[in-house]
């Protein structure tokens, strides 16, 4: 892999990751843009215990553009876009309209591929590999920067999840805080530790790999739907080996990952049949904080799910899930690792 640092016209960051070492990276931003001014505020809410970002310069940002004025495909002779290179295999740059910056914290764009009508799930293996080696590689570099205290790797893909520019992309956020589901599910693996001596991880991994909502399994990896799922179909994809975040993959890991994950977001695309629209979904990676207390009892894994419950249906939260936090699911998790199942790769 080559990894190749360059900047923008206004001053972010662009970092292109290819197979070929001896890709050349050298084409200029030839946009006259000016400096960045985003300036997001954080705003602690004393009753919950949460950070929240006021971020108003958002607003502005491009809405659904047309396929041909795509900031995220690569430039032309006649339109220039974030990435100047005229195509490129994985893009990362510093988000025009970030959610969080300055002091308080870094969001990137990831470009899976140029092609602006495919997915993830239409990668080969080998440029899903690149992907994961991307979202290592940032994940280690913005953890070390000051101040960062959890790095979020994600993608949302679908206008219904809420995506405003169709390209295959996702996103990084390098946070300043824990974010409140992380701190959660590091408080309770830490009161597990100290009421049984064994990592809560561990044990639900243990569990469900041996129970009926298994949907795939490797030799380094298992993908299961949760005993107690929100979404209507959601599925946990965790590494048997523990550890904290993506640069602890060991090499075995991080082979197989690319098989097991395309499968699974192909098997997506087909739970509600032939002839329906892809899937939209939310795939985050949930890594550790970068350091304090308790953070070796955190696991490593990625959360993928679907707001779509039924053909033509979608999952709206209703008051007591958007008021409350308190989350009902229509469809059975064994029910939905059946169709997982059903829908396997012939």
């Amino acid at each position: 892999m080559k990894k190749t640092v360059t900047l923008l016209a206004d001053g972010r960051q662009l970092i292109y990751f290819d197979l070929d070492e001896d890709a050349a990276r050298d084409a200029a931003d030839p946009r006259p843009l000016d400096p960045v001014a985003s300036a997001s505020e954080l705003r602690h809410d004393p009753l919950l215990g949460e950070d929240v970002a006021i971020a108003s310069h958002r607003q502005g940002r491009i809405y659904h553009p047309p396929a041909d004025s795509c900031p995220l495909c690569p430039s032309t002779g006649e339109r220039h876009s974030e990435i100047p290179a005229p195509a490129y295999e994985v893009a990362v740059f510093e988000n025009r309209f970030p959610s969080l910056s300055g002091a308080h914290g870094r969001c990137e764009v990831v470009c899976f591929t140029s092609e602006h009508a495919a997915s993830f799930a239409d990668l080969t293996e080998e440029r899903a590999a690149l992907v994961l080696a991307a979202w290592t590689d940032r994940t280690a570099e913005l953890s070390a920067r000051p101040g960062v205290r959890q790095v979020y790797c994600f993608e949302n893909r679908g206008a219904e999840i809420g995506v405003t520019l169709a390209h295959p992309h996702g996103q990084i956020y390098a946070f300043p805080y824990t974010a409140p589901r992380t701190a959660t599910m590091l408080r309770n693996a830490v009161a597990h530790r100290a009421a049984t001596g064994r990592n809560l991880f561990d044990e639900v991994l243990e569990r469900e790999r041996a129970g009926e909502r298994v949907v795939l399994a490797g030799e380094h990896w298992t993908a299961f739907v949760p005993y107690a799922a929100r979404w209507p179909y959601e599925v946990h994809l965790y590494p048997h080996r523990r550890t904290g975040d993506l640069t602890g993959l060991d090499a075995a890991a991080r082979a197989e990952f690319p098989g097991i994950y395309l499968e699974l977001l192909r098997r997506f695309d087909r739970i509600f049949g032939a002839g329906e629209p892809p899937t939209p979904y939310i795939a985050a990676w949930h890594q550790a904080p970068t350091a304090g207390a308790g953070r070796e009892e955190f696991a490593l894994h990625l959360e993928l799910f679907t707001v779509r419950r039924a053909s033509g249906k979608l999952k709206y939260l209703a008051g007591t899930e958007s008021g409350m936090g308190a989350f009902m699911n229509d469809v059975s998790p064994e029910s939905a690792a059946d169709r997982l199942r059903e829908v396997a790769s012939s």
